[in-house]
């Protein structure tokens, strides 16, 4: 699966999909591109699109001619935080669709 990292993840989580071809906003050249327009580029070269912006579904209609959209929400930035997110993304991955948008929460722990 081809799958694009917004500008917001740290560049370092893409060694975390190995069994994907993963690129980076920055790597294509996207940077500061407004998210329909960031769709619209990743439309015909990704199957994915992994960002941290919950903003996204509101911004832009996501369409089944559009990219599967996964955001993750940690809590914070930190690529220690967002590994722990890689398991569930990569079940998501085996099972999303494009045009579905889905987000991707830490598990709680049982204390």
């Amino acid at each position: 699966m081809r799958l694009l990292l917004d500008e917001d993840i740290p560049h370092p989580l893409r060694h975390y999909f190995p069994e994907h071809d993963v690129r980076t906003v920055q790597y294509m050249g996207w940077s500061g591109k407004s998210n329909g327009e960031l769709l619209a580029l990743a439309r015909d070269e990704f199957d994915a699109l992994i960002t941290l912006d919950q903003r996204i579904p509101y911004q832009r209609n996501i369409t089944s001619t559009d990219v599967a959209v996964i955001i993750l929400i940690p809590g914070t930035d930190s690529i220690d935080v967002l590994r722990t997110l890689v398991p569930q993304t990569l079940e998501c991955l085996s099972i999303v669709s494009r045009g579905e948008v889905v987000h991707i929460y830490p598990q709680r722990t049982e204390e």
